[in-house]
């Protein structure tokens, strides 16, 4: 008897499914969805013994109601290991799917991830939950146009880098299609650190000096400058070149050395020391002695 009632709704169900329309059948699959998710976000936040709450800026230029600048509040799980990006992810998935933000590698690697968190820069996908004060206050980088939410436009940033023309130039090319541009340990260990950047932005978004001077190259790209100019590979003119592009109003000559953008630094560059090097240098080139 109870096989040929089951058989029976599955047949029913089955008429039904193709008495829909396909706009309707749609309809139905987004609402099932939507009930798993519900319950997913219940289950988690029942194993969780704490949960967070977050506070995220939130902006849409193009939606009406959602242009004028506020914040969110999203109660997320919180989990040993959770990091800020791990949270953020939660309450886009489970909250509210417009929320927008960027993120790649979840590794520190990409930068993708940059934000102003509780009042600093600091990369998302690096920085644990449990070393915050709760709650978690989430913002785009400062002095950076917001494009939407936590996003901001790294175009600007991104053509400062590209000022510096962040390239080798050699004097001589090895000879031989299987010789090598060769470097010294020493030297290597002299540029390492500035190799490390991973163009996030962080240092640029903490830079009083960047803030008000729109054209100032900034931490980051003057430290790419560094990177090369400092690298024993590099052709004598071309160095001096990457000097005077450096050395111009608002290059070196700008940093007021308040260590801000070597404090937020995600990956532990001496940002200013290496200003202040390349200081030293534009200095020498100008030298003559007759």
């Amino acid at each position: 008897m109870s096989t040929q009632v089951t058989e029976q709704t599955e047949t029913e169900t089955e008429e039904q499914t193709e008495e829909q329309s396909p706009g309707e059948r749609r309809r139905e699959k987004k609402e099932q969805l939507q009930r798993e998710r519900e319950q997913e976000k219940s289950d988690l936040l029942d194993e969780a013994e704490e949960t967070v709450e977050l506070k995220i800026f939130r902006y849409d230029p193009e939606v009406p109601e959602k242009e004028e600048p506020r914040f969110d509040s999203f109660e997320v799980p919180f989990f040993e290991g959770m990091t800020v990006l791990d949270a953020l992810i939660y309450a886009r998935d489970t909250y509210d799917s417009s929320l927008t933000f960027r993120h790649s590698c979840r590794q520190a690697v990409c930068g993708s991830d940059a934000l102003f968190i509780n009042g600093k820069q600091r990369l998302g996908c690096k920085t644990q939950m449990v070393d915050l004060e709760w709650p978690i206050r989430i913002e785009p980088l400062p002095h950076q146009e917001v494009v939407k939410d936590l996003v901001v436009d790294m175009e600007h940033f991104y053509e400062q880098m590209h000022a510096v023309e962040p390239y080798f130039d050699p004097d001589e090319l090895p000879d031989g299609e299987r010789e090598e541009q060769r470097q010294t340990p020493e030297n290597r260990e002299k540029v390492k650190l500035s190799t490390r950047c991973i163009w996030c932005g962080a240092c640029m978004s903490s830079c009083n000096v960047a803030a008000g001077d729109n054209q100032y190259l900034g931490p980051a790209a003057i430290n790419k400058a560094y990177r090369f100019a400092m690298d024993e590979r590099e052709g004598t003119d071309r160095k001096e070149d990457r000097l005077r592009i450096i050395e111009q109003e608002h290059g070196v000559w700008r940093c007021q050395t308040q260590f801000s953008c070597t404090e937020v630094c995600p990956k532990d560059i001496p940002l200013t020391e290496h200003i202040q090097e390349l200081k030293r240098e534009a200095v020498k080139s100008n030298l003559k002695f007759w």
